[in-house]
């Protein structure tokens, strides 16, 4: 026998057999064994989710000969015969090659007939949106009024191209992108029926892969049980693609670090490797949306499809970018990627959006220059003052020129660091859980410390955590310009008795008598 794809040998032959589905199968079963059954029905949702299996299931069930609780029994001659195409009376219609207004004449022409061996003639609709103007209008009437022994079933996945005077006639059921779990389940389901395992690793990337359609997620099976008995995660990730992305990482690293050079060399060996650069920037734009997922929820393992160590790989890289940074480069890549679309020179507006993004000074856009404006308002904020460049008068009568060096920025007197608020809406972007566990407490300068003072007992146990420690001292910089050490006091300690700093040696001066002392040099008398 010619070999079935797995998709096709497992449809669904009862309403039970459906994933995911349920609050559609439930009402659909309860309609027909209480015999009030709509004289049309719209399936709609996208692909893969089981709606043109109801359909078959819906026509089976109208015409079964031996129903059971509202399913076919798929025994008899009726079920046998629709399920081989020997009756007739169940026509299946690809609206997308058969949408003009001539099919749709012969349908209402052939629909007045009663059926020859079933009790209902049925009419499924596929893609029902690709239908013309015309013919929509050739099947108002009809489908509003059909003749007792018509019933029709139209399925979609673009529901809103549908006239409202064809929605207004129909029982719509939505269909649901189907749960990762429930896929895996039915993976493993088959698997066992077909003779060969599936890791458990492997059926949930299998899942998170097939974006919710059943259908992809048996079609990606029958790939990988193609070359193995044992189908593993790795095996998933190279049937999927996801091996020989190593130049998406790369690539983000070259922005990061503004090496142009080296994305222009990246971009150059793919180019000569037949790499389609509207290709590239869609899977660039995929990843930067995983890393805006990682820096924005908790747990992003559920959001991301990927296997556990590129994941690990991507949270290592998503810590050297803020929220703001990701969004900017997710912002040029969608302009880019829309370009590409238009026919423009595909490979120079790859590297263009490249020298934008590793050359953030030579972006004049609105987004860059916000974006540069804020980091000067952040140094104003905190004080931070840049000493101007020194020029050398020569002793004759021109002016001589001399190249500007940077200042150093100066540490902050010691003191109440005003600038504290800005830090942690600053930290908002890198880390919201130890954000959470600032509010309310205050900080201080000493020297080269910052002393966060707090009643929250959580806060010393969280910096002892690598990533935490690392993240608060970005926001500090990223506001005061100046790489401080960070240490934790509790509200209630004394002055005289500091906490040492959960990284560094013991801060030894109390803030406030450091702010007194230095008060008083500058004539500064302070009373009680």
């Amino acid at each position: 026998m010619m070999y079935r794809a797995l998709y096709r040998k497992w449809r669904p032959q009862t309403f039970s057999d459906v994933v995911g589905q349920s609050h559609i199968t439930v009402t659909l079963c309860n309609e027909l064994k209480a015999g009030k059954l709509a004289h049309a029905y719209l399936f709609t949702g996208s692909r893969g989710t089981g709606k043109t299996s109801c359909a078959k299931i819906l026509a089976k069930a109208v015409n079964c000969e031996h129903p059971v609780d509202g399913n076919p029994c798929n025994e008899c001659e009726v079920c046998r015969g629709i399920d081989s195409g020997a009756i007739l009376d169940v026509v299946e219609i690809d609206a997308a090659s058969n949408n003009g207004v001539d099919n749709i004449r012969d349908l209402r022409e052939e629909a007045n007939y009663t059926p020859v061996r079933a009790k209902y003639r049925v009419y499924i609709i596929d893609e029902v949106h690709m239908l013309s103007v015309g013919a929509f209008n050739a099947l108002l009437k009809t489908l509003e009024e059909p003749p007792e022994h018509v019933k029709f079933i139209l399925a979609t996945t673009e529901v809103h191209k549908l006239p409202a005077t064809i929605l207004s006639r129909c029982q719509r059921f939505d269909f649901k992108r189907i749960e990762p779990e429930d896929i895996a389940a039915r993976i493993n389901v088959v698997a066992e029926g077909e003779g060969f395992t599936v890791d458990e690793e492997a059926a949930m990337l299998i899942a998170r892969v097939a974006d919710g359609g059943m259908r992809d997620a048996l079609s990606l099976l029958d790939q990988c049980a193609g070359q193995s008995d044992r189908v593993t995660a790795q095996l998933v990730s190279s049937v999927a693609g996801f091996t020989g992305r190593d130049h998406l990482f790369s690539l983000a690293d070259c922005i990061k670090n503004s090496d142009c050079a080296r994305a222009l060399s990246i971009i150059n060996e793919l180019h000569n490797s037949s790499c389609d650069m509207e290709r590239l920037c869609s899977q660039l734009i995929e990843h930067y949306r995983n890393l805006m997922i990682i820096r924005s929820v908790n747990d992003p393992s559920g959001l991301i499809v990927c296997t556990a160590s590129e994941l690990k790989q991507m949270e290592s890289q998503a810590l050297s970018y803020t929220l703001e940074n990701i969004m900017y480069i997710l912002g040029v890549l969608e302009a880019t990627s829309g370009n590409l679309r238009r026919g423009l020179n595909r490979r120079v507006e790859t590297e263009m959006a490249f020298v934008r993004l590793c050359t953030p000074n030579l972006d004049s856009s609105v987004d860059a220059l916000l974006k540069r404006v804020a980091a000067v308002e952040n140094q104003v904020r905190s004080g931070v003052a840049v000493k101007p460049a020194a020029q050398n008068i020569a002793a004759s009568d021109e002016t001589q020129p001399t190249e500007a060096v940077p200042a150093a920025p100066e540490m902050l007197p010691d003191g109440e660091l005003g600038c504290w608020p800005d830090i942690i809406t600053e930290l908002k972007n890198l880390n919201l859980p130890l954000t959470s566990v600032l509010y309310n407490s205050t900080a201080f300068v000493q020297g080269n410390h910052v002393v966060i003072y707090t009643d929250n007992p959580s806060l010393m146990a969280l910096l002892k955590v690598k990533n935490n420690a690392i993240d608060l001292r970005h926001a500090i910089f990223n506001v005061t310009g100046i790489k401080y050490k960070i240490g934790v006091k509790s509200m209630e300690q004394t002055p005289d008795a500091p906490v040492p700093p959960p990284e560094e040696a013991p801060v030894q001066a109390d803030p406030l008598a450091s702010f007194l002392t230095q008060a008083e040099g500058y004539g500064v008398k302070i009373t009680n």
